[in-house]
């Protein structure tokens, strides 16, 4: 479904933002990367912890607070969480876009999905897989990036459940985990987890290891702001969001 570009509001841009509950960290993220003629407007579902059944119980709520979001008349709405939009494998990312689309009319993404286009879009087959959860979150991410196609070579978490304190980490526990985690073999960076402060890293991080990183949080504004249709240069967190400009690129994207 595609996005409607600004809904003929003078090039104003609306993205509506689904988010865990005890999320304190995306929110903060988009805000910091969006341009000032983006409006960001969010709605929350229920979760404190990071586990597969917590994750379940958080979309059972998905249909109401995606029609919330929608009555706001926001061009894209995107389900701001990693595990809850790949908990059940491959496809389960578009089962739940469908699900959103169905209830609101309003074309819909996932992190997972942003995640699948971003690294499709930069071109990598190998990543390294560097996480906030523990080795049961871990492995269900890694088994959903291989099964659409990509290799990880590598992947560590830190091992968190309690996504409250998640959200309490600085970005240098990213960076400290992404720099020792790296290996030669691959050809990217994958940083999970939208509660895990990743955004301020993420230039010094491309510099440092000479390759491309993606967080869960900035394919996450690159898509939305894809699908929306914003076509602009975002300088200062990575190559990613640099490459909104790239108009014939960023239309090959599925």
């Amino acid at each position: 479904m595609a996005a409607n570009q600004g809904g003929g509001r003078s090039g104003a841009y609306r993205i509506g933002l689904l988010v865990p509950s005890s999320n304190t960290t995306v929110e903060p993220e988009f805000y910091r990367a969006l341009p000032a003629n983006v409006t960001l407007h969010t709605a929350r579902l229920y979760l404190t912890q990071i586990t597969p059944e917590a994750i379940l119980r958080m979309v059972e709520d998905l249909d109401q607070q995606s029609r919330l979001l929608a009555s706001a008349d926001v061009d894209v709405i995107v389900l701001g969480a990693t595990a809850p939009s790949f908990l059940k494998g491959a496809g389960y990312d578009r089962e739940v876009i469908a699900r959103i689309e169905k209830a609101t009319g309003k074309p819909a993404t996932t992190t997972s999905t942003a995640l699948l286009r971003a690294l499709r879009f930069l071109g990598v087959k190998r990543v390294v897989l560097a996480s906030a959860y523990d080795d049961k979150v871990n492995a269900i991410a890694q088994g959903f990036i291989e099964a659409n196609g990509y290799k990880v070579v590598a992947a560590r978490g830190l091992g968190m459940v309690d996504n409250l304190a998640v959200g309490r980490l600085g970005p240098e526990s990213a960076y400290g985990l992404a720099r020792s985690a790296d290996h030669a073999d691959a050809d990217a960076m994958v940083l999970a987890c939208t509660n895990w402060r990743t955004m301020d890293i993420i230039e010094n991080l491309e510099r440092e290891l000479g390759k491309p990183v993606v967080s869960t949080s900035q394919v996450s504004v690159w898509d939305a702001l894809r699908m929306a249709g914003y076509r602009e240069e975002i300088p200062g967190y990575g190559q990613l969001l640099r490459s909104l400009a790239a108009e014939g690129r960023l239309a090959a994207v599925a």
